[in-house]
């Protein structure tokens, strides 16, 4: 088995998902079986779990995995600072510090939410003209996906930071869901001019004025989510968040009601098998497993965040957007369009001084 190699592969932190390591090297099999041009995967954690493990998975032959060497595992409840602190080795972090360092080019973690936004936060620090990160889930919707930033690495947010998630969002958008001219929506209570609290107002006049960077559709309500009206829905972290929960919940407690009802008598467990079809649509539609990884927008290297449940296909691919992201430079695209939009809004700031 080679050594880390030095510049191009992919770190995967291999001990933080609640399904354990067994499923990460799984997941890392069919990532080779699956994807084209994977230069190479680091797995971060103990080595001599994940050397057996690896030899259980048939890939000890494998000369583009690696192991970087990791004795301490964050906990899911653990408080982020506190476990930045106290695990030092941890698998997280380290597979980090290998973005740092030039050694990898991306992190996929399945690990503590909150550690992860502080580690890549501290330790990769945001791009020039970025001040906070995002996460950026990718949502299901009646025809196709939208993106939903940010949902939960920023829950205080400043108008300025909801127009950089606009634009991160929409390079992330024309990158992974191949759309070339995303809409942008910007969630509120409402949809008329003057809807919203301070923040949604401000940032709905910025959005304006930079019209030129992005497609802004404008106001959106809850009601309009989920109709693909827009391709990527800006928000502050708090609400992103409440609202990913939200929808999580909802549709576990969808699933868990057509099942227990559709049991109930014959007839309507026949109507269900010859709705079949209609059954395998909706639920690859909705299926979270799609897009694996939800990354942490805005800092100087890419993090991809998959769920702490996932399963051998939800973080193979979050591998595979993890590749995508690198392949297509999404920092170097966004961080043009942040320079010159962070102009506008200084000049923005210093006319409304003046007119003040």
């Amino acid at each position: 088995m080679a050594p880390a190699p030095q510049f191009g592969p992919i770190a995967v932190d291999a001990m933080g998902g609640d399904e354990g390591t067994a499923e990460v090297v799984r997941a890392v099999r069919l990532a080779f079986e699956t994807l084209d041009n994977l230069e190479g995967i680091v797995l971060v954690g103990k080595e001599r779990l994940l050397r057996r493990l690896i030899k259980v998975a048939g890939l000890e032959d494998e000369e583009r995995i690696s192991i970087y060497n990791a004795t301490e595992v964050i906990g899911m409840d653990e408080k982020p600072i506190q476990s930045l602190k106290q695990k030092k080795d941890a698998s997280m972090l380290k597979a980090i510090d290998l973005v740092r360092e030039g050694r990898c080019k991306a992190v996929v973690s399945c690990g503590n939410s909150g550690s992860l936004v502080a580690a890549g936060t501290l330790r990769l620090r945001p791009m020039e003209g970025v001040e906070r990160p995002a996460m950026a889930p990718i949502m299901p919707a009646k025809e196709k996906h939208f993106i939903l930033l940010d949902a939960g690495a920023n829950p205080v947010a400043k108008a300025e930071h909801l127009v950089h998630n606009a634009i991160l969002g929409s390079h992330y958008c024309r990158i992974v869901l191949k759309i070339a001219n995303p809409r942008i929506g910007l969630l509120s209570n409402g949809t008329e001019e003057g809807k919203g609290n301070a923040l949604i107002v401000s940032t709905h006049e910025l959005l304006k004025r930079i019209s030129g960077f992005i497609n802004y559709h404008g106001l959106i309500e809850g009601l309009q989510m989920f109709s693909n009206e827009v391709d990527v829905i800006v928000c502050d972290g708090f609400t992103g968040n409440v609202v990913l929960k939200a929808c999580e919940s909802l549709v576990s407690s969808m699933q868990d009601f057509l099942k227990k009802e559709i049991k109930k008598n014959p007839v309507r467990l026949a109507g269900a098998l010859l709705s079949q079809g209609t059954y395998r649509k909706m639920k690859d539609q909705l299926n979270r497993d799609r897009y694996g990884g939800a990354p942490l927008l805005g800092l100087r290297g890419y993090i991809l965040k998959a769920h702490g449940a996932s399963n051998k296909f939800a973080i193979m691919n979050a591998i595979r957007v993890a590749q995508e992201v690198v392949r297509c430079n999404l920092n170097e695209r966004a961080q043009k369009d942040i320079m010159k939009v962070n102009r506008i809004l200084r000049a923005t700031e210093i006319e409304s001084l003046t007119v003040s």
